[in-house]
């Protein structure tokens, strides 16, 4: 079922969709939507709440990232689909050469995405913005499987890791809250959310110009 559910998707491609999908998945493309979204973190909450938000968000993706890199894949040994010693990869489409490392469970980028999507919604209550971030890595999740980079099951363990890593990080931040504030945090409604839409609807004009 694994195998079947990969081929199937990697299956669906074509020379356009090729590059959208590789500039989707580049970690260094959503690097001002970052910019963005601190910013606007720092504007409903102000600087020392705000930076310890930042902060909180930034402690999720290590977590996630080392708890499934330095930790797991080296002790799971699963190699991706894509590695050349994995039989399965000569029925893949490799695009522009793209393999991955050599093991791929879990998926890193499913957990730093869902373990920062995560964070989100535990701290803020602004439904239409965590719906936007929950599509976003929804899509970023697809992306590696499209790649032929991971299997879904390993895609299913980085939303497990990532989810592990936001309880573990929001409930530190929580305990650095009360120290700093005197008060227990409730949710805040993110401001201006309104410039992460743009700056989305900017990324998605942008992404498919790359096809």
């Amino acid at each position: 079922m694994d195998e079947t559910l990969l081929l199937l998707i990697n299956g669906l491609h074509n020379e356009y969709w090729d590059g959208v999908v590789m500039a989707t998945t580049y970690r260094f493309t959503w690097i001002p939507l970052y910019v963005v979204m601190a910013y606007c973190i720092m504007r409903s909450e102000g600087w020392k709440n705000g930076l310890l938000a930042v902060i909180g968000i930034a402690l999720t993706i290590v977590i996630a990232d080392q708890a499934g890199a330095g930790i797991i894949r080296p002790l799971a040994e699963r190699l991706r689909p894509t590695a050349i010693d994995n039989p399965l990869s000569q029925h893949l489409h490799i695009v522009d050469g793209y393999r991955g490392g050599r093991y791929g469970m879990p998926s890193c980028h499913a957990a730093n995405t869902v373990g920062l999507v995560a964070f989100l919604a535990l701290r803020y209550r602004h439904t239409p913005f965590i719906l936007m971030m929950s599509v976003w890595a929804m899509i970023q999740m697809y992306t590696r499987l499209y790649l032929g980079v991971h299997y879904p099951t390993d895609i299913l363990a980085g939303i497990g890791v990532g989810l592990f890593a936001a309880l573990v990080s929001h409930w530190l931040w929580r305990l650095a809250y009360r120290r700093l504030n005197g008060e227990a945090p409730r949710r805040e409604r993110l401001s201006p959310a309104m410039s992460v839409f743009v700056v989305m609807a900017a990324y998605v004009v942008f992404l498919l110009c790359q096809g």
